[in-house]
């Protein structure tokens, strides 16, 4: 069953289009990467998920619970953890947090501090906690890695495999690091200049003599 399904999508501001007919799927319980650059479309098409930006054209439908963790993280830097964790179920009514620090430990140390004196991988780890207290059926993490360090967004990865694995939450990445979003998702779409240039699984992507040489750089890398 699909969770998420777009249908020739398309995304204009003024006389920009910054999506010009996508299509794409993704199943309950799936893994699945949008890969780009910086301008690509990727977070155009989250934002018509999460019904933030008009739809110029086609269908952007997600069945269920959709929790929409923004790039920049975006939380309310004065407020304190425990206040911005709560701010995250304003749709569902339960507010306790109890079981997400349960999840995650680390969350409880900081609940009391104040969300803008975090550290940026701190701050992350809230505004994927501030996304599952939604309860939501997927997660949309827009440039999860972005300004973060590589030991940080390897525990990241490890969350979201496990809240996967453990949970069968779906969970939707957009991501510019191509190397990060093939190693947590298992299938992935790359978007160029507002259209779906390849898609497949990671493994088939890695492969991808494109794929290597336009985004992860080195080829034999990559194949290895």
């Amino acid at each position: 069953m699909n969770v998420v399904e777009v249908a020739d999508l398309s995304v204009r501001y003024g006389s920009a289009t910054a999506l010009d007919g996508v299509s794409l799927s993704v199943a309950a319980g799936e893994r699945v990467a949008l890969v780009g650059s910086n301008g690509a479309g990727k977070s155009s098409l989250l934002n018509a998920l999460s019904g933030v930006v008009a739809k110029a054209a086609g269908t952007a439908v997600v069945h269920g619970r959709f929790a929409h963790v923004p790039e920049g993280r975006q939380l309310f830097r004065e407020l304190s953890v425990e206040d911005n964790l709560r701010l995250g179920a304003f749709r569902v009514r339960d507010r306790d947090t109890s079981w997400l620090y349960s999840l995650l430990p680390k969350l409880e140390r900081l609940r009391k501090r104040r969300a803008g004196a975090l550290s940026g991988g701190q701050q992350q780890l809230v505004a994927i906690a501030r996304g599952l207290m939604a309860r939501p059926d997927v997660l949309a993490i827009d440039e999860m890695s972005l300004g973060l360090a590589p030991l940080v967004v390897r525990e990241l990865s490890r969350l979201l495999l496990r809240l996967n694995a453990e949970r069968g939450l779906t969970v939707l990445l957009v991501e510019q690091s191509a190397r990060v979003a093939l190693g947590i998702c298992t299938r992935a779409y790359v978007l160029e200049s507002g259209r779906i240039v390849a898609h497949g699984t990671t493994a088939e992507l890695a492969r991808s003599a494109f794929v290597r040489s336009a985004y992860l750089g080195d080829s034999a890398e990559a194949a290895s």
